[in-house]
């Protein structure tokens, strides 16, 4: 085998090895954060995709100016260990309105 050929398949295996590792992380669940945990993990991270539930995750984002163009922050609240309600920030919803939550 041509040494590039074999640097081509170990370069492929070990990218396919870190892609499975981090898939396999999850995401922070708000759930088993308070409520103030979870608005200060947004903050600090400007923008993050936490898990709300079981099966449900979202972007969320410290400041409507982490949006892309053509949305809108809206204010986001979400379930945490201590509230039922609890504000962590924003999340980005298409400007036309038409986009409902």
């Amino acid at each position: 085998m041509k040494p590039v050929i074999a640097a081509a398949i170990v370069s492929s295996a070990v990218l396919s090895a870190l892609s499975g590792a981090a898939l396999a992380q999850g995401r922070p669940s708000t759930a088993a954060m308070t409520c103030a945990q979870a608005a200060g993990l947004v903050s600090q991270r400007g923008a993050i995709v936490l898990a709300t539930g079981r099966d449900l995750y979202d972007r969320y984002v410290r400041s409507p100016g982490f949006c892309e163009l053509g949305y809108v922050g809206r204010p986001a609240f979400v379930p945490a260990r201590d509230s039922a309600q609890c504000l962590i920030g924003y999340y980005c919803s298409p400007s036309s309105g038409r986009f409902d939550r």
